[in-house]
């Protein structure tokens, strides 16, 4: 026979008693739980889906952005995969762009577009974050990772919804942005070329040329090769890049120097047709004309 030990004892004791009490019923077994009354659930009615939006949009008015987006999330979570829910999440990206969180707008949007990307309002959820990205583009000392995820965002609005009310504005915003990133760009080649650091000064200046041709900082980077060559003996060149600036800037300020420049070694202008300078021009041309 088995040898039944205290704790056994006691525990087959305990296990009578809680079943004697599970079939006395729950107040004895409440009777003995401190913390019955505590732990209690409590059940919270839903509000009405149209009573949490117009919340929202109340403290949208009084430019409660913060606690509009709290009653935007609550119509998000407790109506999830209807329409309401849409709405809410796309009022959530507005209310945060409104407020100034702009990350917080830019992953609203982006989970609008994973979730609605079909939906009549996705140009606007692009729009709101491509906004946001463009309202985060700092000057041009700094780095400009903000810059070109705008000029990204501002381009895939053009492209998915060239019919939409906001592809014009996308469209002056992303030369804006160009123009930024090529500022950066010209930045950095004055600072290698006043260190006489000639080859990196000629790099940046050839993306300006070759990604930014059409902002207001490519006659600049054209005189900027002129005196790069010019200081490295590469004569040829430095003639190139002084008839390319004459051809498509003819009035610039920018050409007159090159001129002068050249002309401080007995040289003239001259373009040679099959350079990459002549030919990144060209294509704008074409571009320009197929546009029109």
């Amino acid at each position: 026979m088995p040898v039944t030990t205290p704790i056994r004892a006691a525990t087959a004791a305990m296990l009578l008693a809680v079943l004697g009490l599970g079939l006395g019923g729950c107040d004895a077994l409440d009777s003995i739980n401190p913390f019955a009354e505590k732990y209690k659930p409590e059940v919270i009615p839903d509000v009405p889906a149209d009573k949490l939006y117009s919340e929202g949009l109340a403290k949208m008015e009084d430019s409660d952005y913060e606690g509009a987006v709290k009653k935007f999330d609550s119509l998000d979570k407790q109506y999830q995969y209807s329409d309401w829910s849409r709405k809410a999440l796309l009022m959530t990206a507005y209310a945060n762009y409104e407020g100034q969180k702009y990350d917080d707008a830019i992953n609203a949007s982006k989970r609008y577009l994973q979730r609605h990307p079909a939906s009549k309002d996705a140009a606007y959820a692009q729009y709101l974050m491509a906004m946001s990205q463009y309202k985060q583009i700092p000057d041009v000392t700094r780095d400009q990772d903000r810059s070109e995820k705008a000029l990204v965002a501002l381009q895939e609005l053009v492209q998915k919804y060239p019919k939409s009310e906001y592809s014009a504005d996308a469209k002056a915003k992303i030369q804006i942005t160009r123009d930024q990133l090529a500022g950066k760009e010209m930045e950095i080649g004055r600072f290698y070329l006043e260190r006489r650091n000639f080859p990196a000064a000629i790099n940046r200046f050839r993306d300006v040329v070759s990604k930014y041709q059409t902002t207001r900082h490519a006659e600049e980077a054209l005189e900027r090769l002129v005196e790069a060559y010019m200081a490295l003996g590469i004569t040829a060149e430095a003639q190139n890049a002084a008839a390319v600036l004459a051809h498509n800037f003819p009035d610039s300020p920018w050409y007159k120097d090159a001129y002068a420049l050249l002309q401080t070694g007995g040289l003239e202008p001259r373009e040679e047709k099959t350079s990459f300078l002549s030919k990144v021009y060209r294509s704008v041309i074409g571009r320009t004309a197929e546009a029109q």
